[in-house]
């Protein structure tokens, strides 16, 4: 049976937390997504938690918020298997309408397996996790199915040059 703390989080967790914060149980998130591999239990264990690792610099994608994570990790003699799921909140712009909206990015079938060196204490998913968040992002993001882009002016061109073509008859 695993242990709670007072936040709910299992003892992992919470170690987890701690040593990502460089021992210092602080509110702000975890910019890494490790797994204690010493301490996991041999039936695997369930994770749960938000890690601020997506940080992309792009005009039109701002990530908000962590990433909300629910793992399980299981360890098979030398070998982590780390399945669940992720989510992150973004501001994207519609790539129709130029208007911004929010989203939740989401990943149902995250899954990493990866081998684990006999001395390591820790496994490091961070780069899996945001690279699995980026690539569900869409290619052309629509704040609607239904958006009608955007309004179109149509407007009689001013250039009279070409209006005596319009009485000519081609047979």
């Amino acid at each position: 049976m695993k242990g709670r703390c007072a936040d709910g989080d299992s003892d992992l967790a919470a170690l987890v937390r701690w040593l990502c914060n460089g021992g210092k149980m602080e509110a702000e998130l975890e910019k890494k997504l490790l797994i204690d591999v010493a301490r996991l239990e041999s039936e695997g264990e369930i994770l749960e938690g938000e890690v601020d690792i997506v940080d992309l610099d792009e005009e039109f994608v701002h990530p908000f918020g962590g990433v909300r994570y629910r793992l399980k990790a299981q360890l098979f003699n030398t070998e982590l298997v780390v399945q669940g799921h992720l989510e992150q909140d973004f501001d994207l712009v519609c790539s129709r309408c130029d208007r911004e909206f929010d989203t939740t990015v989401k990943v149902d079938d995250f899954c990493v397996s990866c081998e684990v060196p006999p001395a390591a204490e820790f496994v490091d998913l961070t780069t899996e996790a945001r690279e699995s968040i980026i690539l569900a992002l869409p290619t052309y993001p629509l704040c609607d199915e239904d958006c009608p882009g955007l309004q179109q002016k149509v407007e009689k061109p001013a250039d009279g040059r070409w209006s005596a073509l319009d009485g000519l008859k081609v047979e």
